[in-house]
Protein backbone atom coordinates (compact mmCIF):
# COMPACT_ATOMS: atom_id res chain seq x y z
CA UNK A 1 0.00 0.00 0.00
CA UNK A 2 1.36 3.39 -0.99
CA UNK A 3 1.14 6.77 0.71
CA UNK A 4 1.31 8.22 -2.82
CA UNK A 5 -2.25 7.00 -3.35
CA UNK A 6 -3.42 9.12 -0.43
CA UNK A 7 -1.69 12.18 -1.88
CA UNK A 8 -3.50 11.66 -5.18
CA UNK A 9 -6.83 11.91 -3.34
CA UNK A 10 -6.21 15.21 -1.59
CA UNK A 11 -6.02 18.88 -2.47
CA UNK A 12 -8.69 19.14 -5.14
CA UNK A 13 -8.88 22.88 -5.90
CA UNK A 14 -12.69 23.12 -5.79
CA UNK A 15 -12.98 21.41 -2.39
CA UNK A 16 -12.24 22.76 1.06
CA UNK A 17 -12.24 19.19 2.40
CA UNK A 18 -11.44 15.82 0.87
CA UNK A 19 -13.69 13.79 3.18
CA UNK A 20 -16.73 14.81 5.23
CA UNK A 21 -17.63 12.43 8.05
CA UNK A 22 -21.20 12.72 9.33
CA UNK A 23 -21.11 11.49 12.91
CA UNK A 24 -18.39 11.98 15.50
CA UNK A 25 -18.80 8.63 17.21
CA UNK A 26 -16.41 5.69 17.33
CA UNK A 27 -16.17 4.66 13.66
CA UNK A 28 -16.13 8.18 12.26
CA UNK A 29 -13.45 9.53 14.57
CA UNK A 30 -11.12 6.55 14.18
CA UNK A 31 -11.38 6.84 10.39
CA UNK A 32 -10.82 10.60 10.55
CA UNK A 33 -7.67 10.21 12.61
CA UNK A 34 -6.28 7.67 10.15
CA UNK A 35 -6.98 9.85 7.13
CA UNK A 36 -5.68 13.19 8.42
CA UNK A 37 -2.44 11.52 9.45
CA UNK A 38 -2.02 10.70 5.72
CA UNK A 39 -2.67 14.26 4.59
CA UNK A 40 -6.38 13.92 3.81
CA UNK A 41 -8.43 16.98 4.78
CA UNK A 42 -11.31 15.78 6.93
CA UNK A 43 -14.36 17.59 8.30
CA UNK A 44 -16.26 15.84 11.11
CA UNK A 45 -19.86 16.93 11.74
CA UNK A 46 -21.27 15.90 15.13
CA UNK A 47 -24.71 16.94 16.35
CA UNK A 48 -24.05 16.49 20.08
CA UNK A 49 -22.07 19.06 22.03
CA UNK A 50 -21.48 16.50 24.75
CA UNK A 51 -21.96 12.73 24.63
CA UNK A 52 -24.39 11.03 26.98
CA UNK A 53 -25.10 7.46 28.03
CA UNK A 54 -27.47 5.71 25.63
CA UNK A 55 -26.90 2.05 26.56
CA UNK A 56 -24.30 1.23 23.93
CA UNK A 57 -21.57 -1.37 23.66
CA UNK A 58 -18.88 -0.91 26.27
CA UNK A 59 -16.40 -3.67 25.62
CA UNK A 60 -13.79 -4.71 23.14
CA UNK A 61 -13.44 -8.45 22.85
CA UNK A 62 -9.84 -9.62 22.34
CA UNK A 63 -10.22 -9.42 18.55
CA UNK A 64 -11.34 -5.80 18.97
CA UNK A 65 -8.36 -5.09 21.20
CA UNK A 66 -6.16 -6.31 18.35
CA UNK A 67 -8.01 -4.02 15.95
CA UNK A 68 -7.26 -1.11 18.30
CA UNK A 69 -3.61 -2.16 18.46
CA UNK A 70 -3.39 -2.27 14.66
CA UNK A 71 -5.02 1.17 14.47
CA UNK A 72 -2.43 2.57 16.88
CA UNK A 73 -5.00 3.72 19.45
CA UNK A 74 -4.96 1.01 22.10
CA UNK A 75 -2.36 2.60 24.35
CA UNK A 76 -4.31 5.87 24.19
CA UNK A 77 -7.52 4.13 25.23
CA UNK A 78 -5.88 2.11 27.96
CA UNK A 79 -4.32 5.24 29.41
CA UNK A 80 -7.45 7.38 29.36
CA UNK A 81 -10.85 5.75 29.39
CA UNK A 82 -10.98 2.05 30.21
CA UNK A 83 -9.72 -1.02 32.00
CA UNK A 84 -8.31 -4.35 30.92
CA UNK A 85 -10.29 -7.40 32.05
CA UNK A 86 -8.16 -10.53 31.81
CA UNK A 87 -10.68 -13.33 32.41
CA UNK A 88 -13.90 -14.56 30.83
CA UNK A 89 -16.20 -16.61 33.05
CA UNK A 90 -19.07 -18.60 31.56
CA UNK A 91 -21.16 -19.59 34.57
CA UNK A 92 -23.38 -21.88 32.50
CA UNK A 93 -20.46 -24.28 32.09
CA UNK A 94 -18.39 -25.78 34.82
CA UNK A 95 -14.71 -25.05 34.80
CA UNK A 96 -12.21 -22.30 35.50
CA UNK A 97 -12.47 -18.81 34.03
CA UNK A 98 -10.74 -18.43 30.69
CA UNK A 99 -7.47 -16.52 30.89
CA UNK A 100 -7.76 -14.44 27.74
CA UNK A 101 -4.18 -13.21 27.76
CA UNK A 102 -2.88 -16.78 27.96
CA UNK A 103 -5.30 -18.31 25.44
CA UNK A 104 -5.77 -15.80 22.62
CA UNK A 105 -3.37 -15.74 19.65
CA UNK A 106 -1.98 -12.26 20.40
CA UNK A 107 -2.39 -12.33 24.17
CA UNK A 108 -5.23 -9.81 24.25
CA UNK A 109 -7.55 -9.18 27.21
CA UNK A 110 -11.05 -7.82 27.08
CA UNK A 111 -11.17 -4.02 27.37
CA UNK A 112 -14.13 -2.21 28.94
CA UNK A 113 -15.01 1.49 29.03
CA UNK A 114 -17.76 4.04 29.56
CA UNK A 115 -18.99 4.77 26.04
CA UNK A 116 -19.25 8.58 26.32
CA UNK A 117 -15.67 8.70 27.61
CA UNK A 118 -14.50 6.59 24.67
CA UNK A 119 -16.25 8.92 22.24
CA UNK A 120 -14.65 12.02 23.76
CA UNK A 121 -11.18 10.48 23.71
CA UNK A 122 -11.46 9.38 20.08
CA UNK A 123 -12.98 12.66 18.91
CA UNK A 124 -10.21 14.54 20.69
CA UNK A 125 -7.60 12.29 19.06
CA UNK A 126 -9.03 12.98 15.60
CA UNK A 127 -9.01 16.72 16.23
CA UNK A 128 -5.49 16.63 17.65
CA UNK A 129 -4.32 14.79 14.52
CA UNK A 130 -5.67 17.57 12.33
CA UNK A 131 -9.34 16.87 11.57
CA UNK A 132 -11.69 19.85 11.62
CA UNK A 133 -14.48 19.06 14.08
CA UNK A 134 -17.76 20.94 14.31
CA UNK A 135 -20.09 20.01 17.15
CA UNK A 136 -23.69 20.97 17.67
CA UNK A 137 -24.44 21.04 13.93
CA UNK A 138 -27.56 19.74 12.23
CA UNK A 139 -26.96 17.91 8.96
CA UNK A 140 -29.94 18.57 6.71
CA UNK A 141 -29.17 16.43 3.70
CA UNK A 142 -26.51 14.54 1.78
CA UNK A 143 -26.39 14.56 -2.01
CA UNK A 144 -24.54 11.69 -3.67
CA UNK A 145 -22.92 11.80 -7.10
CA UNK A 146 -19.59 12.65 -8.78
CA UNK A 147 -19.20 15.63 -6.43
CA UNK A 148 -21.09 14.58 -3.29
CA UNK A 149 -22.07 17.26 -0.84
CA UNK A 150 -23.40 17.79 2.66
CA UNK A 151 -25.76 20.58 3.67
CA UNK A 152 -25.80 21.44 7.35
CA UNK A 153 -26.78 24.19 9.78
CA UNK A 154 -24.37 25.50 12.39
CA UNK A 155 -26.39 27.78 14.61
CA UNK A 156 -28.06 30.36 12.36
CA UNK A 157 -25.66 29.69 9.50
CA UNK A 158 -26.31 27.13 6.75
CA UNK A 159 -23.34 25.69 4.88
CA UNK A 160 -22.74 23.35 1.94
CA UNK A 161 -19.52 21.36 1.62
CA UNK A 162 -18.43 19.30 -1.37
CA UNK A 163 -15.90 16.50 -0.94
CA UNK A 164 -14.35 13.54 -2.69
CA UNK A 165 -16.13 11.22 -0.25
CA UNK A 166 -19.00 11.56 2.22
CA UNK A 167 -18.89 9.03 5.07
CA UNK A 168 -22.06 8.20 6.96
CA UNK A 169 -21.05 7.27 10.51
CA UNK A 170 -24.31 8.35 12.12
CA UNK A 171 -25.48 5.15 13.78
CA UNK A 172 -28.25 2.58 13.46
CA UNK A 173 -30.85 5.15 12.46
CA UNK A 174 -28.53 6.70 9.87
CA UNK A 175 -30.06 9.58 7.93
CA UNK A 176 -27.11 9.54 5.55
CA UNK A 177 -28.09 5.99 4.64
CA UNK A 178 -31.65 7.14 3.89
CA UNK A 179 -30.63 10.24 1.91
CA UNK A 180 -28.23 8.22 -0.24
CA UNK A 181 -30.84 5.52 -0.91
CA UNK A 182 -29.17 2.46 0.61
CA UNK A 183 -31.60 -0.46 1.16
CA UNK A 184 -31.37 -2.13 4.57
CA UNK A 185 -31.52 -5.89 5.12
CA UNK A 186 -32.74 -7.15 8.47
CA UNK A 187 -32.61 -10.55 10.13
CA UNK A 188 -35.77 -11.96 11.71
CA UNK A 189 -36.30 -10.73 15.24
CA UNK A 190 -34.92 -13.31 17.65
CA UNK A 191 -33.46 -11.74 20.76
CA UNK A 192 -34.38 -8.79 22.95
CA UNK A 193 -31.72 -7.14 25.07
CA UNK A 194 -32.02 -4.69 27.95
CA UNK A 195 -29.04 -2.88 29.40
CA UNK A 196 -28.04 -0.37 32.03
CA UNK A 197 -25.03 0.84 33.96
CA UNK A 198 -25.11 -0.27 37.59
CA UNK A 199 -23.02 1.09 40.43
CA UNK A 200 -21.97 -0.60 43.67
CA UNK A 201 -21.97 -4.10 42.17
CA UNK A 202 -20.08 -6.55 44.39
CA UNK A 203 -18.67 -8.90 41.76
CA UNK A 204 -15.13 -10.05 40.92
CA UNK A 205 -13.96 -7.27 38.60
CA UNK A 206 -11.11 -9.20 36.98
CA UNK A 207 -13.57 -11.12 34.77
CA UNK A 208 -16.40 -10.66 32.30
CA UNK A 209 -19.32 -12.75 33.56
CA UNK A 210 -21.71 -14.65 31.27
CA UNK A 211 -24.89 -16.37 32.49
CA UNK A 212 -27.27 -18.47 30.39
CA UNK A 213 -30.38 -20.57 30.88
CA UNK A 214 -30.56 -21.90 27.38
CA UNK A 215 -33.69 -24.03 27.67
CA UNK A 216 -35.63 -20.86 28.50
CA UNK A 217 -33.76 -18.60 26.08
CA UNK A 218 -32.34 -16.34 28.81
CA UNK A 219 -28.93 -14.79 29.39
CA UNK A 220 -27.04 -12.02 31.17
CA UNK A 221 -23.71 -10.30 30.52
CA UNK A 222 -21.78 -8.27 33.06
CA UNK A 223 -18.83 -6.12 31.93
CA UNK A 224 -16.93 -4.49 34.83
CA UNK A 225 -15.88 -0.90 34.18
CA UNK A 226 -13.98 -0.53 37.46
CA UNK A 227 -14.83 0.98 40.85
CA UNK A 228 -18.01 -1.07 41.24
CA UNK A 229 -19.53 0.07 37.94
CA UNK A 230 -20.80 -2.72 35.71
CA UNK A 231 -22.51 -2.47 32.34
CA UNK A 232 -25.16 -5.13 32.73
CA UNK A 233 -27.30 -6.72 30.04
CA UNK A 234 -30.22 -9.12 30.21
CA UNK A 235 -31.18 -11.00 27.05
CA UNK A 236 -34.20 -13.14 26.26
CA UNK A 237 -35.60 -15.01 23.27
CA UNK A 238 -38.46 -12.95 21.94
CA UNK A 239 -41.52 -15.14 21.56
CA UNK A 240 -44.01 -12.38 20.91
CA UNK A 241 -44.21 -10.83 24.37
CA UNK A 242 -41.76 -8.14 25.39
CA UNK A 243 -40.88 -7.46 29.01
CA UNK A 244 -40.75 -3.70 28.65
CA UNK A 245 -37.49 -3.26 30.57
CA UNK A 246 -37.04 0.45 29.84
CA UNK A 247 -37.08 3.40 32.22
CA UNK A 248 -36.01 3.84 35.82
CA UNK A 249 -39.25 2.42 37.22
CA UNK A 250 -38.41 -0.94 35.63
CA UNK A 251 -35.01 -1.30 37.30
CA UNK A 252 -36.29 -3.67 40.03
CA UNK A 253 -37.77 -5.94 37.31
CA UNK A 254 -34.46 -5.84 35.44
CA UNK A 255 -32.55 -6.81 38.60
CA UNK A 256 -34.99 -9.65 39.26
CA UNK A 257 -34.52 -10.90 35.67
CA UNK A 258 -30.74 -10.97 36.14
CA UNK A 259 -31.11 -12.90 39.38
CA UNK A 260 -33.50 -15.30 37.67
CA UNK A 261 -30.92 -16.22 35.02
CA UNK A 262 -28.28 -16.96 37.68
CA UNK A 263 -26.52 -13.72 38.64
CA UNK A 264 -25.76 -14.14 42.38
CA UNK A 265 -28.11 -12.15 44.54
CA UNK A 266 -25.31 -10.86 46.76
CA UNK A 267 -23.72 -9.14 43.74
CA UNK A 268 -26.87 -7.09 43.26
CA UNK A 269 -28.10 -6.47 46.82
CA UNK A 270 -26.75 -2.92 47.14
CA UNK A 271 -26.67 -1.79 43.50
CA UNK A 272 -27.51 1.72 42.39
CA UNK A 273 -28.58 3.05 39.01
CA UNK A 274 -25.67 4.79 37.27
CA UNK A 275 -27.29 5.22 33.85
CA UNK A 276 -30.52 4.80 31.89
CA UNK A 277 -32.24 1.45 31.40
CA UNK A 278 -33.39 0.61 27.87
CA UNK A 279 -34.64 -2.47 26.05
CA UNK A 280 -34.39 -3.00 22.31
CA UNK A 281 -34.60 -5.57 19.54
CA UNK A 282 -31.21 -7.17 18.92
CA UNK A 283 -31.69 -8.39 15.33
CA UNK A 284 -28.85 -7.81 12.87
CA UNK A 285 -29.36 -5.19 10.18
CA UNK A 286 -26.98 -4.23 7.38
CA UNK A 287 -26.43 -2.71 3.97
CA UNK A 288 -25.25 -5.33 1.51
CA UNK A 289 -22.84 -2.99 -0.31
CA UNK A 290 -22.20 0.11 1.88
CA UNK A 291 -20.80 2.38 -0.82
CA UNK A 292 -22.28 4.08 -3.86
CA UNK A 293 -22.02 7.36 -5.71
CA UNK A 294 -19.48 9.02 -3.44
CA UNK A 295 -21.07 7.94 -0.13
CA UNK A 296 -19.68 5.23 2.18
CA UNK A 297 -21.27 3.90 5.36
CA UNK A 298 -19.30 2.68 8.37
CA UNK A 299 -20.10 1.58 11.91
CA UNK A 300 -23.74 0.96 12.79
CA UNK A 301 -24.82 2.91 9.71
CA UNK A 302 -23.35 0.09 7.62
CA UNK A 303 -24.21 -2.87 9.83
CA UNK A 304 -25.39 -3.71 13.33
CA UNK A 305 -24.69 -7.09 14.87
CA UNK A 306 -26.74 -8.58 17.72
CA UNK A 307 -25.34 -6.88 20.88
CA UNK A 308 -25.73 -10.20 22.71
CA UNK A 309 -22.35 -11.10 21.22
CA UNK A 310 -20.45 -7.89 21.95
CA UNK A 311 -18.96 -7.15 18.52
CA UNK A 312 -20.28 -3.64 17.85
CA UNK A 313 -17.31 -1.41 18.72
CA UNK A 314 -14.83 -3.94 17.34
CA UNK A 315 -16.70 -3.94 14.01
CA UNK A 316 -16.62 -0.13 13.97
CA UNK A 317 -12.84 -0.28 14.30
CA UNK A 318 -12.62 -2.86 11.50
CA UNK A 319 -14.75 -0.64 9.25
CA UNK A 320 -12.49 2.36 9.80
CA UNK A 321 -9.38 0.31 9.07
CA UNK A 322 -10.90 -1.36 6.00
CA UNK A 323 -12.00 1.91 4.40
CA UNK A 324 -8.66 3.62 5.11
CA UNK A 325 -6.77 0.66 3.68
CA UNK A 326 -8.94 0.66 0.55
CA UNK A 327 -8.21 4.35 0.00
CA UNK A 328 -4.50 3.78 0.49
CA UNK A 329 -4.49 0.82 -1.88
CA UNK A 330 -6.47 2.34 -4.73
CA UNK A 331 -5.96 6.10 -4.60
CA UNK A 332 -9.36 6.63 -6.22
CA UNK A 333 -12.51 7.50 -4.30
CA UNK A 334 -14.88 5.32 -6.30
CA UNK A 335 -12.66 2.27 -6.67
CA UNK A 336 -11.72 2.43 -3.01
CA UNK A 337 -15.36 2.77 -1.95
CA UNK A 338 -16.38 -0.34 -3.85
CA UNK A 339 -13.36 -2.29 -2.57
CA UNK A 340 -14.27 -1.35 1.01
CA UNK A 341 -17.89 -2.40 0.47
CA UNK A 342 -16.84 -5.81 -0.85
CA UNK A 343 -14.49 -6.34 2.11
CA UNK A 344 -17.23 -5.27 4.52
CA UNK A 345 -19.63 -7.77 3.02
CA UNK A 346 -17.15 -10.58 3.65
CA UNK A 347 -16.24 -9.84 7.25
CA UNK A 348 -19.68 -8.75 8.41
CA UNK A 349 -21.17 -11.78 6.68
CA UNK A 350 -18.86 -14.01 8.72
CA UNK A 351 -19.87 -12.32 11.99
CA UNK A 352 -23.55 -12.53 11.06
CA UNK A 353 -23.35 -16.25 10.35
CA UNK A 354 -21.32 -17.08 13.45
CA UNK A 355 -23.50 -15.17 15.87
CA UNK A 356 -26.71 -16.46 14.27
CA UNK A 357 -25.51 -20.03 14.79
CA UNK A 358 -24.45 -19.31 18.35
CA UNK A 359 -27.84 -17.74 19.04
CA UNK A 360 -29.60 -20.81 17.68
CA UNK A 361 -27.48 -23.06 19.85
CA UNK A 362 -27.60 -21.07 23.08
CA UNK A 363 -30.93 -19.22 23.05
CA UNK A 364 -33.39 -21.06 20.81
CA UNK A 365 -36.19 -22.77 22.76
CA UNK A 366 -38.31 -25.84 22.20
CA UNK A 367 -37.80 -29.60 21.76
CA UNK A 368 -35.69 -29.31 18.61
CA UNK A 369 -33.37 -26.78 20.27
CA UNK A 370 -33.05 -28.95 23.37
CA UNK A 371 -32.20 -31.97 21.20
CA UNK A 372 -29.57 -29.92 19.34
CA UNK A 373 -27.91 -28.93 22.62
CA UNK A 374 -28.11 -32.50 23.95
CA UNK A 375 -26.22 -33.62 20.85
CA UNK A 376 -23.69 -30.79 20.68
CA UNK A 377 -22.67 -30.02 24.26
CA UNK A 378 -21.09 -33.39 25.10
CA UNK A 379 -19.03 -33.10 21.92
CA UNK A 380 -17.69 -29.71 23.04
CA UNK A 381 -16.31 -31.31 26.19
CA UNK A 382 -14.42 -33.81 24.04
CA UNK A 383 -13.28 -31.25 21.44
CA UNK A 384 -13.54 -27.54 22.38
CA UNK A 385 -12.44 -26.54 18.85
CA UNK A 386 -15.95 -27.35 17.68
CA UNK A 387 -17.00 -23.96 19.07
CA UNK A 388 -15.72 -21.06 16.92
CA UNK A 389 -13.47 -18.83 19.01
CA UNK A 390 -15.11 -15.63 17.85
CA UNK A 391 -14.03 -13.87 21.07
CA UNK A 392 -10.40 -13.89 19.95
CA UNK A 393 -10.78 -14.16 16.16
CA UNK A 394 -13.97 -12.23 15.35
CA UNK A 395 -14.68 -12.20 11.61
CA UNK A 396 -11.46 -14.11 10.96
CA UNK A 397 -13.00 -17.18 12.60
CA UNK A 398 -13.91 -19.99 10.19
CA UNK A 399 -17.55 -19.43 9.23
CA UNK A 400 -18.23 -22.04 6.56
CA UNK A 401 -20.96 -24.66 6.41
CA UNK A 402 -18.54 -27.19 7.89
CA UNK A 403 -18.10 -24.85 10.87
CA UNK A 404 -21.87 -24.87 11.42
CA UNK A 405 -22.05 -28.63 11.13
CA UNK A 406 -19.30 -29.14 13.71
CA UNK A 407 -20.89 -26.60 16.07
CA UNK A 408 -24.27 -28.33 15.93
CA UNK A 409 -22.75 -31.81 16.24
CA UNK A 410 -23.97 -32.89 12.84
CA UNK A 411 -20.59 -34.34 11.85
Amino acid sequence: MSAENFRSLSRHPFMSHDVVVVGGGVAGTVLSRLLVREGIRVLVLERERSFRDRVRGEALLPWGVNEARDLGIYDLLRGTCGVEVRYWTSHARKGSPRDLVATTPRGAPCFTFYHPDLQEVLLGAAEAAGAEVRRGVAVERVESGPRPKVVFADGMKRDTVEAGLIVGADGRGSRVRTWAGFPVIRDPERMMIAGTLLGDVALPEESVHVFRRSKDGLGALLFPLGKGRVRTYFMYRNRGKRRGLSGSSRLPAFIDACRDVGVPGEWLDQVSAAGPLAEFDAADSWVEHPYKDGVALIGDAASSNDPTWGNGVSLAFRDARALAEALRRHGDWDRAGHAYAEAHGAYFGAVNRLTRWLTELNYEVGPDADARRDRALPLFAQDPTRVPDYISLGPDSPASESTRQRLFGEV
